[in-house]
């Protein structure tokens, strides 16, 4: 059955000090970039069948997928429907706020001024019905609002499930197409 793995950036200085990234351009933290570095070996000691890295055109995401391309010599190209989430009015905010908690089960939402969770959803999985027909594997680096909706691709989940959902910075996760 065809995979797909997905990643988060490495630790940025918003994330330290518990602020919304979104579509904000922050860059890696030095434990960012040690831990896409670390990201990059464990691929490469897993013998992950990758063909290609697909990245967010966001600095922090650039920069780890750069890292893994080093070190694993498979090949990286900016996506750009991979970039983050704008969350209008939450940008640079506290990510554990409760009416940012709330304003994520809104799916038709748009931050006052961002982008909501439908629209981020009508473009990711459209990249996922494209990667689903290819035949190569891939590696996509991008961030946590991203993480959610490929999950939610994968997986069935209530609102509080997608709103709670997320991965840690540089953990790989493996996905399964189905009906390939």
């Amino acid at each position: 059955m065809k995979k797909l793995y997905f990643t988060r950036h490495g630790q940025t200085f918003w994330n330290v000090e518990n602020k919304i990234c979104g579509a904000t351009d922050i860059g890696l933290t030095e434990l960012g970039h040690r831990q896409a570095i670390a990201c990059g070996q464990a691929i490469l000691d897993a013998h992950l069948p990758i063909d290609l890295i697909l990245y967010s055109p966001l600095i922090r995401a650039k920069d780890t997928a750069m890292h893994i391309s080093e070190i694993t010599s498979i090949k990286a190209m900016e996506e750009r429907r991979l970039k983050e989430q704008n969350f209008g009015k939450f940008e640079s905010t506290p990510r554990d706020g409760h009416d940012f908690y709330l304003a994520k089960r809104t799916f038709c939402y748009d931050f006052d001024g961002g982008e909501s969770m439908m629209q981020m959803a009508h473009r990711i999985y459209g990249l996922l019905d494209e990667l689903k027909e290819s035949d190569k594997t891939y590696l996509l680096v991008a961030h946590n609002g991203i993480a959610r909706i490929v999950a939610s691709y994968f997986h069935n989940m209530t609102n509080d499930e997608f709103a709670s959902a997320g991965i840690k910075n540089c953990e790989v996760v493996t996905y399964t197409f189905k009906d390939v």
